[in-house]
């Protein structure tokens, strides 16, 4: 599996105190592994900003949450796939012999850390917690899907790595993870796929804290030239590499994905907990994050509606959230900070990117660009565009004539920041025509 990056965090107020259902990140692109080319590779990230060695309970996925990669193949912004993850974690509430006690007895006691001794595979005998978790697929809007089984073994729930504890505790942590890829049989889909779930290291050079001091840093200047905030830190991926005739529908190549999450209507805080039951949970599913494209609720939706965006479908976006893209805030505060010029509105080159997808290379055919049936903010991938080499891809994608990079899906490597921040500015207007023009 490639490294994951990671671009957007903790965009919308009630999100920030839900951390384990935090979607940081969404990537859709062809595999550019050779010999996987008819491969498309699927990542939503989740939990942002974890530190490495952050015990001693380190970063569990939600054990209430249902979590969704949703796929939308025929351009009507409805979900027609949908991978549903749901997790679980077993204490072993491993006892040591600690010596007598006040009352002269021998006693044995839980220790109070993960892991008893070094860990080199699944559910390691020294792990004191071991996290499963089971994926199913739903089609055409199902509420239940049917298991995908480990095609190997049959099994239909699978173990995710512990988190990196340390090189003592595991001191191959690459190797172990490793162990943790599965070639799974997906309901509806004849050829094998490939399934990741566990912590993966940030990899996306963001400087978090200048561009939200007033984007203390200069637009016009060189690249890369800040600080890293997210260097070192981790992420939790769910990865998936299904062959892409098991993902599009017909004659259509593109398809849109976003990831949510979602959580029990009810939670009941509990007088006596016990770690395997912290709090009562009853009632329906309630999406509480969302994410498609980068950034969007970060830096494009307005405060008042930053929840709202996060709690919705891509088919009631243009209804609700149109007019932030089509009168973006960002390119106003630029202008004020820096006085850059303000792109004239409205802005169909961002309804594009965003809403519709691009004429020609990610706007499927059932989009109605009169009446937006159809539109909503998702992440478009055209799985016909050929895959451009690994050696060969251009962080800058579409603006550096890499038409395989975003925002054409999105790739690991794709300077999604940059990106947007261009367009957001006008990077692709009437006077500076799109790459599909420049790059022909």
């Amino acid at each position: 599996m490639p490294a994951v990056n990671a671009s957007s965090h903790r965009e919308a107020p009630f999100i920030t105190e839900m951390p384990a259902v935090d979607n940081t990140d969404v990537y859709a692109f062809r595999s550019y592994e050779p010999g996987r080319e008819h491969y498309v590779t699927l990542l939503a990230n989740f939990i942002p900003f974890q530190d490495p060695y952050g015990g001693p309970n380190f970063y569990p996925f939600d054990e209430d949450a249902l979590y969704e990669v949703n796929i939308d193949n025929d351009g009507d912004a409805v979900e027609d796939i949908t991978y549903q993850f749901q997790f679980d974690s077993k204490y072993r509430n491993a006892t040591v012999p600690t010596g007598p006690g006040l009352d002269g007895a021998e006693t044995d006691n839980a220790v109070a850390v993960i892991n008893t001794g070094t860990i080199e595979m699944p559910a390691d005998a020294d792990l004191n917690r071991v996290d499963t978790y089971t994926v199913k697929v739903a089609r055409d809007g199902a509420e239940h899907g049917k298991s995908v089984v480990d095609a190997n073994s049959g099994k239909d729930t699978f173990i995710t790595p512990i988190a990196n504890i340390g090189q003592k505790s595991i001191a191959d942590y690459a190797g172990y993870a490793q162990q943790h890829v599965y070639d799974v049989a997906l309901p509806g889909c004849h050829t094998p796929a490939r399934l990741f779930v566990g912590q993966r290291r940030e990899g996306f050079f963001f400087n978090v804290g200048e561009i939200f001091d007033l984007i203390n840093l200069d637009p016009l200047g060189s690249r890369d030239s800040g600080v890293n905030i997210l260097d070192g830190k981790n992420i939790n991926t769910l990865a998936l590499e299904v062959p892409t005739k098991c993902l599009v529908a017909g004659d259509e190549p593109v398809i849109g994905t976003w990831a949510t999450a979602s959580l029990p209507e009810t939670r009941t805080l509990i007088a006596d907990p016990t770690v395997d039951k912290p709090e009562q949970t009853s009632g329906d599913f309630v999406q509480v994050s969302r994410l498609g494209s980068p950034l969007v609720n970060e830096v494009v939706i307005g405060v008042p509606d930053k929840d709202l965006f996060n709690a919705s479908e891509p088919q009631d976006d243009v209804a609700q959230f149109a007019g932030y893209v089509t009168n973006p805030t960002l390119p106003v505060l630029a202008n004020t900070l820096f006085g850059t010029a303000v792109p004239a509105t409205p802005r169909v080159d961002l309804v594009q990117a965003f809403i519709t997808g691009i004429p020609g290379l990610t706007q499927p055919a059932n989009v109605d660009l009169e009446t937006f049936e159809g539109a909503g903010e998702m992440l478009r991938l055209n799985t016909a565009v050929p895959v451009t080499p690994l050696g060969s891809q251009q962080d800058l994608g579409f603006l550096a004539c890499d038409l395989s990079g975003f925002p054409n899906g999105r790739r690991p490597m794709d300077d999604v920041v940059d990106i947007e921040l261009s367009a957001a500015l006008g990077a692709v207007s009437a006077d500076n025509p799109n790459a599909l023009q420049t790059c022909a």
